[in-house]
């Protein structure tokens, strides 16, 4: 049987001074949000030497105004556990607080989130399931915790707010396009389109027609995005499912890899 070719090293050139910039406004407990995912990968493993992404965390105002949910045993004695807690805008807290271990860790994080939200239906809005998915993707808890509570992590998350508000946000997702000409005005894009729009944003952008780069390896996409489908994979490699699927379970049984299988979804990520 021939073996299908993933890349075993990284042969895409890169590009110093990345061009493009893109602001990505998400709300974790948005659907549509997740839905968009699969393009923001398939664009950075093509055409990612040519932008840097900027994810700002936001929510729906009704959601801000919600009253945290506690016992109300405790609420009388003014003694609780934050653990007990839950509010919809601890989500976008919790991934702000990942954040202070590493861009990647808060990537690894929130699509971890994600994942128990709408594939698992976990309550993410609860501190404690947030505590599990940081032990889960392997960040240190006590410091999320820590980060979680503190003041540093409120203000960045009220930084992401306030530049949601100055760039007039008001639906989830939308990105936002900014390139190196300042007199050009950025062009923004509320709700998902196909594939082939946003590498047309990017052509407009850039004055030219942005060429594909090849993807890196398997292990170093697993290491940026944490866990993939076989349908990303084959994508992004273009071979059939049926052909990604002989290679992923070649590399489970190795060991290499470990087969998550969730409701009817089917999710690979490096043991």
């Amino acid at each position: 049987m021939t073996r299908i070719q993933i890349p075993t090293e990284t042969i895409a050139p890169s590009i110093v001074n990345k061009p493009i910039e893109m602001y990505i406004f998400l709300d974790p407990l948005c659907s549509a949000c997740w839905d968009l995912q699969p393009i923001i990968r398939k664009l950075q493993v093509e055409y990612g030497q040519y932008f840097t992404v900027r994810t700002v965390l936001s929510t729906q105002l009704s959601k801000l105004n919600n009253v945290c949910k506690r016992p109300k045993e405790q609420i009388l004695k003014n003694n609780y556990d934050v653990s007990e807690i839950e509010h919809p805008v601890f989500p976008s807290i919790a991934v702000k607080a990942a954040e202070f271990q590493g861009k990647k860790a808060a990537l690894r994080y929130f699509n971890k989130l994600q994942e128990h939200l709408f594939l698992k239906t976990r309550n993410v809005t609860s501190f404690s399931v947030l505590q599990d998915l940081a032990n889960e993707v392997k960040i240190d808890v006590k410091e999320f915790t820590n980060d979680f509570q503190s003041k540093e992590c409120a203000r960045s998350f009220q930084n992401d707010l306030s530049i949601t508000s100055e760039m007039e946000v008001t639906s989830f997702p939308s990105i936002v396009f900014f390139n190196e000409n300042i007199e050009d005005e950025g062009i923004k894009v509320s709700g998902i389109y196909p594939y082939e729009i946003y590498v047309q944003i990017l052509s407009e952008m850039l004055y030219e027609e942005p060429k594909k780069q090849q993807p890196p390896t398997l292990e170093k996409l697993f290491d940026y995005f944490y866990s993939l489908s076989t349908s990303e994979i084959a994508c992004y490699y273009n071979i059939s499912e049926q052909q990604a699927e002989r290679e992923l379970k070649k590399r489970l049984l190795l060991q290499e890899v470990e087969r998550l299988i969730i409701e009817d979804n089917v999710l690979w990520q490096l043991k």
